[in-house]
């Protein structure tokens, strides 16, 4: 297991991955959707809410974009439906998004994906990492706020999520400045009229600039 624990970035750190959470209570939805990033934990997780009857299918987003591109050749939708369908999701039941490399065209291009096969959502059980939940909510707020939304991710501590992060080919520094960045772009995304502006602790920009000054800066836009 990671030895995250012990090293200085994790405290801080983990005041911004608590607030970037943002967990529903799960219910029937019109579908499951997955969105796109390195880690195949996504499609582990939609595939438990397919088998628990949440909903009758299951859509992947994502091409190759900002953390996987150069690192992995198949897209991640692509790699998120193998492992969906390892856990038994049938193939009948999945649609692939394999061009969006970004937030704002995961989510139109599902929407739109969607609407094509005679889906049109009311309800929508995103699935992504922990720390997106808030992101992907603030973002459907501006991108497609008709549609009620259940956000959620794999249950994991965050070391188990630090190891699989490894074994998916991300190392641990990129993770941590995947999440300080991500952290920025509520922000800096609420600037510019791409999501939802959301109210930030002063806890949490407490912790970024920490994790700044301690060279986790990689992913600042």
């Amino acid at each position: 297991m990671s030895d995250i624990l012990n090293k200085p970035f994790y405290k801080p750190l983990c005041v911004i991955w608590d607030y970037l959470r943002r967990p529903s209570e799960m219910k029937k939805a019109d579908c499951i959707a997955g969105f796109g990033n390195y880690n195949c934990d996504i499609g582990i997780r939609a595939a438990e809410l397919y088998h628990q009857g949440y909903a009758e299918k299951v859509i992947f987003s994502g091409g190759l974009g900002r953390n996987t591109l150069g690192i992995q050749s198949t897209t991640e939708a692509e790699r998120f439906a193998e492992t969906a369908m390892k856990h038994g999701v049938p193939e009948c039941d999945i649609l692939i998004e394999n061009r969006s490399t970004n937030t704002a065209e995961n989510i139109l291009f599902t929407k739109k994906l969607l609407e094509e096969n005679g889906i049109f959502a009311k309800t929508l059980i995103a699935v992504h990492q922990p720390f997106m939940e808030r992101r992907i909510a603030s973002a459907f707020d501006v991108t497609w706020s008709e549609v009620e939304l259940l956000t959620t991710s794999l249950e994991i501590d965050k070391p188990t999520f630090f190891d699989h992060a490894v074994m998916y080919g991300v190392t641990e520094k990129m993770v941590v400045e995947e999440i300080v960045g991500d952290f920025q772009r509520m922000e800096l995304y609420a600037d510019k009229g791409w999501q939802s502006r959301q109210y930030i602790p002063q806890e949490a920009w407490d912790a970024f600039n920490t994790l700044v000054e301690l060279g986790y800066g990689g992913q600042l836009a």
